[in-house]
C-alpha cells in the first residue's frame, strides 16, 4: 500500500500532553499502532502533527482484504496463522517398529509385482496384511513405558491446534498477554462444540522444522503463561468452561525466561486456576513435562490418551541424575509410573482416551473424536455442579493424590514397602545393611553358578556359598529380631534368655520346669503372630533363600562324593581291564576272529559265540569282584538268557529277521524302478507341483487316486508266496522263543519292519 499523508490537525486551544492523551484512540482514524515516524512541529499558538502510514505485509493483520467469509469457523479463524497442512507428513519409524518395515516391504513389492506382470496375487497380499496388522496390534498391545514415551514424542503426533480444528465447529484465535509479545508456544482461544462455547488454551508444538523454531518446539516464556492466564480470567468473567491441552517438554529454561520471572508465572498459573469458577478439563495429547505442564494442567478432570506420558522430569533426566547415564532412560520411565495406565491407578489421571493401533498420528480425525467424546462427557458431569460444588470438587482431586487414610487395611505387597518406624541404622560395612533386591541377585547367581557346577561335574565355589551362608543367616536374625520388637516380645524374650543362660551357667545343668513352659509358651505365641509382623515377607523371603542355598549345597557335596566314586570305579575297573591275564583273552579272540576273516557277530559259529560269551562272563564276574571289594551289593552279573545257547539263539533269530527285511528293501526298490511304478511317481510328482499349497477338488481327487494305486503296486510286489512263507515261519520261531522264555520280549517290542496285511 502506498503511503499518504493526512491533513495536518490544528488545535490552538490544547497542549501537547493533552493531544498525546487524545491520541491513543487514534489521530483523524488513524490508529495509533498503523503510525508511523511523527514530525511535531510547535508554532506559537499552535502546532501540527503529521503521521505516515509504515508500509506492512499484505493480510497480517486483521485478516485479508479478500477473506472468505465461508471458511470453518468465520472469518475471525484468520486471526490464526494456523493453516491444515497441505501435504502428507513423511514417514518416520521408530526404533522398536523396524520389524514390522519389512512385512510391509513385501506388501509392497508383491503389489509391484501384480501391477508390472499383470497376475493375480490378491491372496497373497491379503495374508501379508493380515500379518503385518497382527503383528502392529501385538506390538502395540505391549508397549513398555520408554516406548509410549516415544510415540508421545513422534514427530508426525496431531498437535494442539490439529486437534482443536478438528472438534470444534467454529473457533477463533486470541493473542497477547498484554505486557510483552505473543508467545506461540502456548496458543488460546474460543471455540464451540455443539453449541457451547469454551475456552481453549494449549501447548502448540510445530509439524516440522521451521514451525518447530517458530514455536520454540512447545515450550513456553512467562509471556506465554501471562497470555493462558489472562485468558482463565476472561474466561471466568464470561462463565466460559475451559479445556486445556498438555503437550510439552516442560517450560522454556533460558537465562532471560528466568529474568522474567518464569517460576513466577506458572506459581500465578497455578494460584489462579484453584480459584476458577469454571469447570476445567485437561487433556494430556503428548508429553507433559513439569511445572510447564502444570501449568495449565489444574482441572477439574485430567483425562490423558493412551500413549501420552506425564512426569515432573523426563526418563532422560532422570537416568542421568541416578544411573549416571541417559542410556538408563528405559529404566528411569518404568520405575517413574509416567503412563496412562499407571497414573490412572495413582489416581493422578481421571481416565483413558483410547488411540488407534499404530498411535495417534495413524489416525488424527479418529483420535480427536474420542477426544471430543471424553471432553463433552466430563463436561456434562462437571457443569451439573454448582460454584462451591466444583471448587470443592477440583480442591479435593489434589488433596487425594498421595493421600492415605488411618484404620484401613494395608495390601500385603505395599505393606512389605513401608517404610519401618525406629528401624536402626545400619553402620558401613554391615551384613544387614544389604539392601533386599541386591541380595536376592546375589542369591540367584550364586544358584545359577552351583547349577552349572553340577552339569559340568566341575567343584562349585565352596568359598562364596559358605560366605553367602553366613551372611543369609545373619539377615535372617536381624530380620528376626525386628519382628520380635515389632510384636512387642523383645522384653519378654530378653528376660528368658537372661534366665536360660543364669541355669545354664549354674553347677545344675538341669532346666526349671518352670523357664521350660515359659520358652514354650513365647514360642507358640511367637508362631502364632510372627504373620503378623511388618517384616514377614521379608524374612519368610530370606528364611526360603537360605533353605534353597542350604539344600543346594549339600547337593553338591553329594554331587562331589559321586564324582569320586565315579572316578574310583572307573580306576579299579581299567586296573581289571589292563591285567595281563585278561589282556591275554582279548587278544587271541581278536586274532581268532582277524583269521577267519569275519566282519560281523552275524557270521559267526556256534563255537566262536560260546567263546566270546565265557570270555565276557568272566570279565564280569571280575568287575563284579570289584564292586563288592568296595562294598556294593551286586544283584546279577550276565545275560538276560539263561544260558550262553539261549543267547545265540537269539543272535540267531536277529540275524534272520535283519536278513528278511533286507530281502523285503530291495523288493520294494526293484519295484520302484519298473518303469510303470516310476511313471506314476513322476506323475504324481508332477501333480502335486501343479496343485500347490491349496489344491482344488480335482486335483486331490486325481493325488489321491494316484496315490492309491502306487501303494497298490507295492503291495503286490512284496505279496509274493516265498515272502509270505518266511515272514510267517519267522513269526512262529518268534514266538516259540519268547513262550520258552529265551528272550524275554525283546524281540517282539520291535516287530519286523514290512507287514503282509
Amino acid at each position: 500500500m502506498a503511503s499518504s499523508y493526512h491533513s495536518p490537525v490544528t488545535s490552538p486551544a490544547t497542549t501537547v500532553s493533552d493531544l498525546l492523551q487524545s491520541s491513543r484512540n487514534g489521530v483523524n482514524g488513524v490508529p495509533l499502532k498503523s503510525l508511523g515516524r511523527s514530525r511535531f512541529g510547535l508554532v506559537r499558538r499552535d502546532f501540527t502533527v503529521n503521521a505516515k502510514i509504515r508500509k506492512v505485509k499484505k493480510q497480517d493483520y486483521p485478516w485479508p482484504d479478500d477473506a472468505d467469509p465461508n471458511v470453518k469457523g468465520g472469518v475471525l479463524s484468520h486471526l490464526s496463522h494456523f493453516k491444515p497442512s497441505k501435504e502428507r507428513p513423511k514417514p518416520v519409524t521408530l526404533e522398536f517398529e523396524k520389524p514390522l518395515v519389512d512385512l510391509e516391504k513385501k506388501i509392497i513389492d508383491v503389489r509391484k509385482m501384480a501391477n508390472e506382470t499383470g497376475l493375480d496375487f490378491s491372496d497373497q497380499i491379503l495374508s501379508l496384511e493380515n500379518k503385518y496388522q497382527q503383528a502392529l496390534k501385538d506390538l502395540y498391545t505391549h508397549l513398555t513405558p520408554i516406548q509410549r514415551v516415544n510415540i508421545a514424542r513422534h514427530p508426525n503426533r496431531p498437535t494442539f491446534l490439529d486437534h482443536v480444528l478438528n472438534i470444534t465447529d467454529k473457533w477463533v484465535e486470541l493473542h497477547g498477554d498484554r505486557a510483552g509479545y505473543d508467545d506461540p508456544a502456548i496458543v488460546t482461544g474460543i471455540g464451540s462444540i455443539g453449541g457451547r462455547s469454551y475456552m481453549f488454551m494449549g501447548h502448540q508444538k510445530g509439524r516440522n522444522t521451521k514451525e518447530n523454531i517458530q514455536r520454540n518446539f512447545g515450550m513456553p516464556t512467562p509471556h506465554g503463561y501471562r497470555k493462558a492466564e489472562r485468558m482463565m480470567y476472561y474466561a471466568d468473567h464470561h462463565r466460559l468452561p475451559i479445556i486445556t491441552f498438555i503437550d510439552t517438554p516442560g517450560a522454556f529454561a533460558d537465562l532471560k525466561s528466568e529474568e522474567l520471572g518464569q517460576g513466577e508465572a506458572i506459581a500465578h498459573n497455578l494460584r489462579t486456576m484453584f480459584g476458577l469458577k469454571v469447570p476445567i478439563v485437561s487433556v494430556v495429547i503428548g508429553e507433559g513435562g513439569s511445572g510447564g505442564a502444570l501449568a495449565i494442567g489444574c482441572a477439574n478432570k485430567l483425562l490423558m490418551l493412551e500413549n501420552a506420558v506425564f512426569y515432573v522430569a523426563s526418563p532422560e533426566a532422570c537416568a542421568a541424575i541416578l544411573w549416571k547415564s541417559a542410556k538408563a532412560s528405559p529404566k528411569a520411565a518404568e520405575k517413574l509410573k509416567i503412563t496412562s495406565k499407571e497414573l490412572c491407578k495413582l489416581k493422578i489421571a481421571d481416565g483413558i482416551i483410547p488411540e488407534p493401533v499404530g498411535g495417534a498420528h495413524a489416525d488424527p480425525s479418529w483420535t480427536s473424536q474420542q477426544i471430543k467424546f471424553a471432553v463433552v462427557e466430563a463436561m456434562d458431569e462437571l457443569l451439573k455442579m454448582d460454584t462451591p460444588e466444583l471448587l470443592n470438587h477440583r480442591m479435593l482431586k489434589f488433596r487425594g493424590i498421595g493421600g492415605f487414610q488411618e484404620k484401613l487395611p494395608v495390601e500385603p505387597e505395599k505393606k512389605v514397602n513401608m517404610k519401618k518406624k525406629d528401624v536402626p541404622l545400619v553402620q558401613k560395612g554391615e551384613i544387614g545393611g544389604t539392601p533386599h533386591v541386591e541380595l536376592v541377585e546375589e542369591v540367584e547367581k550364586l544358584k545359577q553358578e552351583i547349577l552349572k557346577a553340577n552339569v559340568s561335574s566341575t567343584k562349585p565355589p565352596e568359598f562364596d556359598v559358605n560366605e553367602m551362608i553366613l551372611k543369609l543367616q545373619r539377615e535372617v536374625n536381624q530380620e528376626f529380631s525386628e519382628a520380635v520388637r515389632a510384636l512387642g516380645l523383645r522384653g519378654r524374650l530378653e528376660t528368658i534368655r537372661d534366665e536360660f543362660t543364669k541355669a545354664r551357667s549354674s553347677s545344675n545343668q538341669l532346666i526349671d520346669i518352670g523357664l521350660k513352659d515359659k520358652i514354650g509358651k513365647l514360642k507358640q505365641e511367637l508362631n502364632l503372630s510372627l504373620s503378623q509382623a511388618p517384616n514377614y515377607a521379608s524374612l519368610r523371603t530370606k528364611l526360603d533363600m537360605l533353605k534353597e542355598l542350604s539344600e543346594a549345597k549339600e547337593l553338591s557335596k553329594q554331587n562331589d562324593q559321586t564324582i569320586a566314586l565315579k572316578q574310583e570305579i572307573n580306576k579299579r575297573f581299567k586296573e581289571v581291564m589292563d591285567r595281563s591275564d585278561v589282556e591275554e583273552k582279548i587278544e587271541a579272540l581278536k586274532a581268532e576272529m582277524a583269521n577267519t576273516r569275519l566282519s560281523s557277530d552275524r557270521n559267526l559259529d556256534h563255537g566262536q559265540k560260546e567263546k566270546i560269551m565265557k570270555v565276557k562272563k568272566e570279565i564280569e564276574l571280575e568287575l563284579a569282584d570289584v564292586l563288592k571289594s568296595m562294598k556294593f551289593d551286586v544283584i546279577a552279573v550276565g545275560s538276560k538268557a539263561k544260558d550262553s545257547s539261549e543267547q545265540t539263539s537269539f543272535l540267531d533269530l536277529q540275524v534272520r529277521v535283519d536278513e528278511f527285511n533286507e530281502e523285503i528293501s530291495k523288493t520294494i526298490e526293484d519295484a520302484i524302478n519298473s518303469s510303470d511304478l516310476k511313471n506314476k511317481i513322476e506323475t504324481l510328482k508332477l501333480l502335486v507341483a501343479m496343485a500347490g499349497k491349496t489344491p482344488d477338488m480335482e486335483s486331490k481327487n486325481k493325488i489321491e487316486a494316484l496315490n492309491k494305486q502306487i501303494k497298490q503296486s507295492l503291495a503286490e510286489a512284496i505279496s509274493s508266496s516265498q515272502l509270505v512263507e518266511k515272514h510267517e515261519k519267522l513269526k512262529a520261531e518268534i514266538a516259540k522263543a519268547i513262550e520258552s522264555g529265551g528272550l524275554n520280549g525283546s524281540l517282539s517290542e520291535e516287530p519286523l519292519k514290512h507287514s503282509f496285511a
